[in-house]
């Protein structure tokens, strides 16, 4: 997931930055509120009134996320361990992804009413800010995505993959070097066509912004148009992306499925090891029940 999706989306950015095997997650989600306002704060520059409310709200969302949801991750990643050491399919690996969009589903519906609240406050001038970021985000996604031949970034692409890979199985073979390259060359992805569909959310979350600043939207109104905004971003508008993002979704998971079972006992416990490493780190940012004092967790 990319981060260029407009504030609800950033709520959830180093929340989510748990699960993805970092060796400073417990540090990165204990901060996770502040460094989240400083991100958003960088797109919108919020005055004095907004500072409090956004930070009260961060504050707010993380301490139910760490109880409603990391409990859950903990658990994902201890079956991922016993997973980790049988043959997969791409099925089960769509499915696991299905089951983590779960969990990221309701964590954006918990941060609707908050945000939006946040929402009907800015100004044009903020919005014109968050106008110069996006642009600021698309020249650096063509630094990064778009400059140089087809041959340049297909060698990118395969070694970021064979990075990925052995920081999650050790160290690859030659098979499993040919196989990445291979799939990878054979690939579906289009760095243009995603650029061009992450430039149609800024603007439809720019537009979205205006009017809800022109028409003084109520909060129920507000709710809705985010909600909506959201379904647009699951479900494009644009009928070819739908049917690249379902191919490309799919050529993935089978991509793994296809890697993991070239995988040696070795590798796959190297991988199960991390998976327990990464549930450890999870497992201690979980609030005792003595320390939570909030009642029962209300998805």
């Amino acid at each position: 997931m990319r981060i260029n999706r407009g504030m609800y989306w950033l709520v959830l950015a180093l929340a989510l930055s748990a699960v993805t095997g970092c060796s400073v997650a417990r540090f990165g989600y204990n901060q996770a509120n502040h460094l989240t306002y400083w991100w958003l704060d960088g797109f919108v520059d919020f005055n004095d009134a907004q500072k409090l409310r956004t930070r009260e709200s961060l504050t707010q969302w993380f301490a139910w996320h760490r109880r409603a949801h990391l409990p859950e991750y903990a658990n994902l990643l201890a079956r991922a361990q016993n997973l980790s050491l049988e043959d997969i399919t791409a099925e089960r690996t769509c499915g696991l992804w299905k089951e983590v969009r779960g969990y990221m589903d309701a964590a954006f519906e918990h941060a609707v009413p908050m945000t939006t609240e946040i929402m009907l406050t800015l100004t044009p001038q903020q919005i014109q800010n968050i106008e110069r970021r996006y642009a600021k985000s698309n020249e650096e996604f063509h630094d990064e995505n778009l400059k140089g031949d087809a041959s340049q970034r297909l060698k990118k692409s395969i070694k970021r993959t064979v990075e990925r890979a052995e920081h999650v199985y050790g160290k690859l073979d030659n098979t499993q070097h040919e196989l990445i390259t291979r799939l990878a060359t054979l690939s579906p992805y289009d760095a243009n066509i995603w650029n061009t569909e992450r430039q149609r959310r800024q603007q439809d979350f720019v537009q979205l912004l205006r009017r809800l600043s022109a028409d003084g939207t109520s909060q129920d109104k507000a709710q809705a148009a985010l909600r909506a905004y959201i379904e647009r971003i699951h479900r494009s508008p644009n009928d070819e992306y739908r049917r690249y993002a379902a191919q490309l979704s799919r050529y993935n998971c089978a991509f793994v499925a296809d890697l993991h079972n070239i995988t040696s006992s070795a590798q796959r416990k190297n991988a199960a090891g991390k998976f327990k490493g990464w549930e450890s780190d999870i497992r201690a940012l979980l609030p005792s029940v003595e320390t939570a004092g909030l009642g029962p967790v209300v998805p």
